[in-house]
């Protein structure tokens, strides 16, 4: 394993997000925080609990997965498609740099600054609205583990992408509305038939509900069907940028 390029990439990663620490850091957890004062402390006093937890408390789990998938991605894609536009990937690709090790690199530092953030977040939250953590270790867990899987998705999106627009499209059109339609704001068993069946086709509702239970032990999937649907979408990621790599996919002209 050549630690160096892989500490390379890494540095270089975590030292682009800290330049622009205005756009990584402040802008979600200003745009979080809002979602706390109105939805947590505003509209959230005048609703009644869900399964014994106040609506406040109940939609952290679901923001905090609302920041991380965008920014996961955003910062992963990011990452590996601005060398590509400008041409320095060729530095990378012909360098003694294996796929493990750029893989390592790229969403080693990505996952970084998402969980990172997703901390920042949860320390915000607790201004706003009081909660508790019933399983804090595989809180920490499901949330390295979502971050990482979204980092390789958000990889294999930088790698796909021919422009500025398509890298925009896939997380505004299609991550953010599963998120609020993954049970982010509510319970899937509120819904009414045949929508809540519909719901469990959202792959999002398995990251929520993992979340969710690690907060209150309390989840619309078993925990066990969300930790192994996690696991596989990570597996698969992992395969998918491997083949890309290797292959050239879009990064060889």
């Amino acid at each position: 394993m050549n630690w160096h390029a892989v500490a390379a990439i890494y540095r270089f990663e975590m030292s682009r997000w800290f330049r622009t620490l205005g756009q990584s850091i402040a802008s979600p957890v200003l745009s979080t925080s809002l979602y706390f004062i109105v939805f947590g402390a505003a509209i959230g006093g005048r609703m009644g609990d869900i399964d014994g937890i106040s609506y406040g408390a109940f939609i952290i789990p679901g923001l905090l997965m609302l920041s991380i998938l965008n920014e996961s991605i955003g910062n992963a894609s990011f990452g590996i498609y601005f060398p590509k536009w400008a041409g320095t990937v060729f530095e990378i690709l012909s360098a003694p740099i294996s796929w493990p090790e750029m893989l390592l690199g790229y969403v080693g530092a990505a996952t970084t600054k998402s969980f990172l953030l997703a901390l920042l977040i949860l320390l915000t939250a607790r201004v706003f609205v009081p909660y508790h953590i019933e399983h804090p270790f595989w809180m920490l867990l499901f949330l390295v583990l979502t971050a990482a899987s979204f980092c390789l998705f958000g990889f294999l999106i930088g790698i796909w992408a021919d422009s500025w627009e398509k890298l925009q499209t896939i997380p505004m059109l299609v991550i953010t509305p599963l998120t609020f339609l993954g049970g982010a704001f509510y319970g899937i068993s509120m819904l009414p038939s045949p929508w809540r069946e519909i719901t469990f086709f959202n792959p999002v509702v398995y990251l929520i509900s993992a979340m969710r239970w690690s907060f209150y032990g309390k989840s619309d999937v078993p925990v066990e069907i969300s930790a192994s649907a996690i696991g596989v979408f990570l597996i698969t990621c992992v395969l998918l940028a491997r083949w890309m790599i290797l292959s050239g996919y879009r990064l060889k002209k």
